[in-house]
């Protein structure tokens, strides 16, 4: 062991970052115990703590031990000064933002985040504001620090000192094994698809004691990362004055919205024409990769025979558009009917992580259950961190099925069968309360794994994206077939929409044909075998199954509900594809690029484009809903009013 010891300050420095953290998470515990205590799984925040700790000092720890191996003893002994300030000064900014925590999580209810970033830039306000609503807790926080910095200045040295470096045998030994270690602990699995993140430490239904289980060098810097991907996207398309921007996308709105008078500028009220006593429960069983292509009531492959059959009990929406090409795009959509932009869909960003607007904010408001069910892990794509800040009350996903519950479980997770199953359980457990649920299915999905001997096989080979979507509307229709002998399914709105198409490919600037979507809507009030043919975008589904519930809400979305639509006014559809956006008003398309001027095409059947003269008021129309998107979320501004105002 002697021969390791020259890695005794790195052992140190994760021994001293643990033990910061640690005696902080312990501390914050008894402070706020009377609210942690009310969650049935509180101990969890410590383990789930110690493996957040740890992803944050192998980062850190990963420069110097990677000098230790490689340099020479003369080398290094000349710069080890610098490696113990760069071990210290770290050690001492993880404590500085564990003291910074108890004040930050009393004011905003969260560990610090995006915003306390923000609030460096005015150091003066921020300090002030501190010292006068927390003086205590920063005098001691302060105390605290000068203590430690004092102890770390004159023990430093010995805490980490430096020993003699092995042979080169030695380290060509030892460097694998601690890389290997280090690269663990820095990923902290080596099973999942990706890295973890901050959805991991999602397990309870209360925020504040997530936020507990993580630290907060951790959060912060998760912010910081974040920042790249919260750009102004006037800065990529152009600019806008705000008021402009929202009174072009007003006029695209439905006739019917009475705007309130808030500090929310498109929160209006939309009155139900379908209004109930007892409003109906709804449930959205999205779809994975299920493009218009593959479903045979629109024309595609014959791969949806159960999906074909229930369009006779339903509305079928022939002309519907996705707003892009991942899932976190169709969940934004359908969930809460935001705008799409060239940035990350907000469900991965920062500031969309709490009072943002959801279906399920709005309808647990007035008194539904909440839920989101899938067959995946919910911290992919950080999906259970935007649910879990946005009214979304359980989730449930591949850890929360018993063994005997499970049919199948492939790379994505459990089969979209048992995830039917379970949602039944879940619906029929509710009995008389309204609720409201998002089922997500992941069985069409690469590799496109699916139980044996559930379906006839369109292709010879099994794992197909064809076989996979049969199987996932095999699914479907075993839903439908249990949902219907429970008491809750005549009180329900169902709709069966994709996500996404498959992959999304071609030669035009943005394969349009690929954005064409299914949607089916089967409801009490909605008669069957019908279609709505006009041209839809998803963020129009969310404003229309809330008229179809059957009550009036207060709403941001700036979708249409197709029930209050006058029939003269053309369909409109926005797309988003990496960083082009379309923006199409009936046949007339516009395409935003990047710093690029826009351009115009003329959309005719089977989505064939043809460049046509340039409109500069439809292309400010197309640059509004950009420049909006990023005006409302930078502002804070999609969100329904606190509920003491309402």
């Amino acid at each position: 062991m002697n021969k390791l010891k020259f890695l005794k300050p790195i052992l140190n420095f994760f021994i001293a970052g643990l033990l910061i953290t640690n005696l902080s998470r312990i501390l914050l515990f008894f402070m706020f115990s009377s609210r942690i205590s009310n969650v049935d799984e509180f101990a969890y925040l410590f383990p789930i703590g110690i493996r957040f700790d740890l992803i944050i000092l192998a980062y850190v720890a990963f420069l110097p031990t990677v000098l230790i191996f490689l340099l020479p003893n003369g080398f290094l002994s000349k710069i080890w000064g610098i490696l113990k300030i760069y071990l210290m000064f770290f050690l001492c900014l993880i404590l500085f933002m564990e003291l910074a925590t108890p004040s930050f999580l009393i004011q905003y209810d969260t560990r610090p985040n995006r915003l306390f970033i923000e609030y460096l830039v005015y150091p003066k306000e921020v300090i002030t504001t501190l010292v006068k609503g927390y003086g205590v807790i920063m005098l001691i926080a302060g105390i605290v620090l000068s203590i430690v910095i004092y102890f770390a200045i004159k023990k430093g040295g010995k805490i980490f000192k430096s020993y003699p470096i092995p042979n080169f045998k030695i380290r060509v030994i030892a460097f694998p094994i601690v890389a290997f270690l280090l690269f663990f602990a820095a990923r902290s699995s080596l099973t999942s698809i990706r890295p973890i993140n901050a959805s991991n430490a999602v397990f309870s239904n209360d925020q504040f004691t997530n936020s507990i289980a993580l630290n907060s060098f951790y959060t912060a810097g998760f912010a910081l990362y974040n920042l790249k991907n919260e750009e102004d996207m006037a800065k990529m398309y152009g600019t806008l004055p705000k008021d402009e921007a929202l009174k072009r996308v007003k006029k695209y709105m439905t006739a019917d919205c009475t705007f309130l008078d808030t500090d929310i500028p498109l929160l209006h009220e939309q009155k139900s024409t379908h209004k109930r006593d007892k409003p109906f429960n709804l449930v959205i069983l999205l779809q994975e990769s299920l493009g218009a292509e593959y479903v045979g009531s629109l024309g595609g492959l014959p791969l949806t025979p159960n999906i074909d059959a229930l369009t006779k009990e339903g509305m079928l929406l022939t002309n519907l558009y996705a707003t892009g090409t991942r899932s976190v795009r169709g969940i934004e959509a359908v969930t809460s009917g935001f705008l799409p932009t060239p940035s990350r869909s907000v469900v991965k960003l920062g500031k969309s992580k709490n009072g943002f607007f959801t279906l399920a904010d709005a309808l647990k408001r007035k008194g539904y259950q909440t839920s989101f069910i899938y067959g995946g892990s919910a911290n992919f794509d950080d999906m259970a961190s935007f649910f879990n800040g946005n009214g979304f009350d359980n989730i449930i996903d591949e850890n929360d099925y018993e063994k005997e519950e499970i049919d199948f479980e492939g790379t994505w997770g459990i089969s979209d069968e048992s995830l039917m199953r379970k949602a039944n359980q879940l619906f029929t457990s509710y009995e008389e309360k309204p609720f409201f649920s998002l089922v997500f299915s992941s069985s069409n999905h690469d590799p496109f794994e699916f139980p044996d001997g559930k379906i006839e096989l369109y292709d010879k080979e099994k794992n197909t994206v064809n076989n996979a979507i049969k199987y996932a509307d095999y699914a479907i229709g075993q839903f439908f077939k249990i949902a219907k002998n429970e008491a809750y399914y005549n009180n329900t709105v169902f709709i069966i929409v994709a996500d996404h198409n498959t992959r999304t490919w071609g030669n035009d600037l943005i394969p349009i044909n690929k954005f064409h979507i299914p949607a089916l809507i089967i409801a009490p009030n909605v008669e069957g075998g019908i279609t709505y043919d006009k041209l839809m975008s998803q963020i129009d589904i969310p404003p229309t199954l809330l008229d179809l519930v059957g009550m009036d809400v207060k709403t941001p979305m700036v979708g249409r509900n197709i029930y209050t639509l006058n029939d003269s006014i053309p369909g409109r559809a926005i797309m988003q594809f990496h960083t082009t956006n379309a923006f199409r008003n009936g046949d007339d398309l516009v395409v935003l690029q990047a710093k690029t001027k826009p351009v115009q095409f003329k959309v005719t059947k089977g989505d064939k484009m043809t460049k046509t003269t340039l409109d500069p008021e439809l292309a400010k129309d197309a640059l509004s809903h950009i420049v909006t998107a990023s005006y409302l979320y930078n502002d804070l501004e999609y969100r329904l009013e606190n509920k003491n105002k309402e």
